[in-house]
């Protein structure tokens, strides 16, 4: 495997975020993780959450150099965050390879900002939906896992960038409970990279947001928590709520729920829920809103 050149291009990635940030209660003020250098003037893809609302991020190389930088943009549909540089990284751009072309039992490396990189194996390629209304159509797992995932790079053989590493997950195997990781494909980065670096953010109308954290159990979905001050809390709806129906359709499972939900219209659309508690029925409306307007924006420069 040709990887030894590339990892010197991931960086390590430290983010401080104002108390008061909207994030802050379930991320936390002091973000560590990693980001891989992509372009030649020192832009840094990372994993968003790292960097959503910071305030100040700092970049540490291989060779302990540490730099300033800005957080450029964070697109919560992909996952994916860019940050700028405030100086010279001095680091060679790593090649984009092609996400969709991996397959099952491919070899590669996930390598950290820290200088650890875990030889690893992609053991799935499909659909993830997380509790907080994020979906994939296509996630990358790996195993063994990386146990500094965030942002970290996962390489194929030929030294390019497949993914950026997003969670530390589970999964059961012939009985055995493996750690794998997620990883964000890096082929949904080319479509909307222009537009993050002019805007901030893509270019289109932004998908309904409830604030609601939800989990499937057995195809039923079930809020775990809301959002303080969100669309959810503001409908409602409770912790131990199951979501039935939206709409006219019927919920089966989460990714579906999600679905349905960004199908009735773009941010601001009343969403109509059917929700189980306590054994009752009862039909509830949902005025969503644009999740990034309740963050922090990151500073174009």
């Amino acid at each position: 495997m040709t990887i030894d050149p590339s990892i010197p291009s991931v960086v390590a990635v430290r983010a401080h975020i104002p108390e008061d940030a909207f994030t802050a209660r379930t991320l936390g003020t002091l973000r560590e993780g990693s980001g891989v250098v992509i372009g030649d003037k020192g832009l840094v893809l990372t994993i968003g959450y790292l960097i959503t609302e910071a305030e100040e991020v700092w970049l540490t190389t291989h060779d302990n150099r540490v730099l300033a930088a800005h957080a450029l943009a964070y697109d919560t549909e992909s996952g994916f965050g860019l940050v700028q540089a405030l100086g010279d990284l001095n680091l060679p751009a790593l090649e984009f390879g092609d996400s969709a072309k991996a397959r099952l039992g491919d070899a590669a490396v996930f390598a950290d900002g820290q200088g650890e990189a875990v030889r690893t194996v992609i053991v799935a390629k499909q659909e993830f939906a997380g509790y907080w209304e994020y979906l994939l159509d296509e996630a990358i797992f790996t195993a063994p896992a990386h146990p500094s995932w965030g942002g970290a790079a996962l390489i194929d053989g030929e030294g390019k960038l497949l993914g950026i590493g997003s969670l530390r997950l589970q999964m059961i195997h012939n009985g055995q409970v493996t750690d794998i990781n997620m990883v964000v494909p890096i082929n949904l980065l080319p479509p909307i990279i222009d537009d993050l670096l002019s805007r901030g953010s893509v270019d289109k109308a932004p998908r309904p947001w409830l604030g609601v954290f939800s989990a499937e159990n057995n195809g039923d979905v079930v809020v775990m928590n809301v959002s303080d001050n969100g669309p959810a809390a503001k409908a409602g709806l409770q912790r131990g709520d199951v979501i039935s129906d939206v709409a006219d359709g019927k919920v089966s499972g989460l990714a579906d729920f999600y679905r349905k939900v960004w199908e009735t219209g773009p941010a601001g659309a009343a969403v109509p829920m059917r929700i189980v508690r306590d054994g009752r029925e009862k039909w509830v409306r949902v005025a969503s809103a644009d999740r990034n307007s309740f963050l922090a924006k990151p500073h174009l420069q």
